[in-house]
């Protein structure tokens, strides 16, 4: 069965937890459950979900505390969330879309009315390219918007990332094993910004083997490296049907590529310009292939 995407479900009633797991994984969702909001919002930084299914009353924190911390970040801005409560007030309803929920349902609810919620919020979310469904990252529209958002700001830095070599990957080995190299890939970043990177740093899905990273200039250089760094180590992971000859590893054919702009080295005067910086600095350290 096709994976539709990853469900987080945020209950701490395991009654219905368990319902929710069953039923969205049994129509094709990858499904994963929290039953308090501190466990919810480390399942969130560890692997972004596509969507989340998030009660209101939680033993530790309210569905709104944990709306708002995830609305007030860059990394998880964009990802839908329905709430899901005992609360019926109209008062209560206005709360939660006023603090960012795509969609409100109330128990005891009708699951199949839940599921067309839920796809209907990710059809939102992929029309509005928010999100690519191969790697759960910030997509399209919301790369541009930040984008855009650089030419007013100052001290920032731009690292424009892109697999080399994967058309030729995929003609090889398939579509699947390249959604595994950009799910790996998305994964690694993801690690590095989270570790290496400030609060408020952005990591992108530009489409194909392109990503874009924001980020400080103190730390734009550790992130690059580090991610250069464990470029290699991560293709050792991909599970490929028929190994290439290690002599001629067609595994290895990919590398990556990392061009780093400032905003010192404006002035961008509009996006067109940003974008044509960042792809040159790109194109040299293509050169020098990891």
């Amino acid at each position: 069965m096709i994976n539709k995407g990853r469900i987080l479900v945020v209950e701490d009633d395991f009654d219905i937890a368990n319902i929710l797991n069953i039923y969205f994984d049994g129509q094709g969702y990858a499904v994963d459950v929290a039953a308090s909001g501190a466990e919810a919002l480390a399942k969130v930084k560890k692997e972004r979900p596509h969507l989340i299914v998030l009660d209101i009353m939680l033993p530790d924190m309210d569905g709104y505390s944990i709306c708002q911390d995830l609305r007030s970040s860059p990394r998880t801005s964009h990802i839908p969330i329905i709430f899901l409560t005992q609360k019926d007030e109209r008062s209560d309803r206005i709360s939660g879309l006023e603090m960012g929920a795509d969609d409100y349902i109330t128990k005891p609810f009708d699951i199949e009315e839940l599921k067309l919620r839920v796809q209907n919020a990710l059809r939102r979310a992929e029309r509005e390219r928010y999100i690519d469904p191969r790697t759960g990252l910030p997509a399209g529209g919301l790369i541009q918007q930040r984008l855009q958002g650089l030419l007013d700001q100052s001290g920032w830095s731009l690292l424009d990332c892109r697999i080399e070599n994967l058309d030729d990957f995929q003609a090889s080995h398939g579509f699947m094993a390249t959604d595994d190299v950009l799910h790996l890939l998305a994964s690694l970043m993801s690690d590095v910004v989270q570790s290496a990177g400030g609060e408020d740093d952005f990591l992108g899905h530009a489409g194909s083997g392109n990503f874009i990273i924001l980020t400080s200039p103190a730390l734009a250089d550790m992130i690059r490296d580090q991610i250069k760094g464990r470029f290699l180590d991560l293709l050792q992971l991909i599970p490929l049907q028929s190994k290439p000859d290690p002599a001629g590893s067609e595994q290895l054919s990919l590398s990556i590529s990392i061009g780093l702009i400032h905003e010192g080295d404006g002035p961008f005067d509009d996006l067109a310009d940003l974008t044509e910086a960042a792809l040159e600095a790109r194109r040299k350290d293509s050169l020098n292939p990891t």
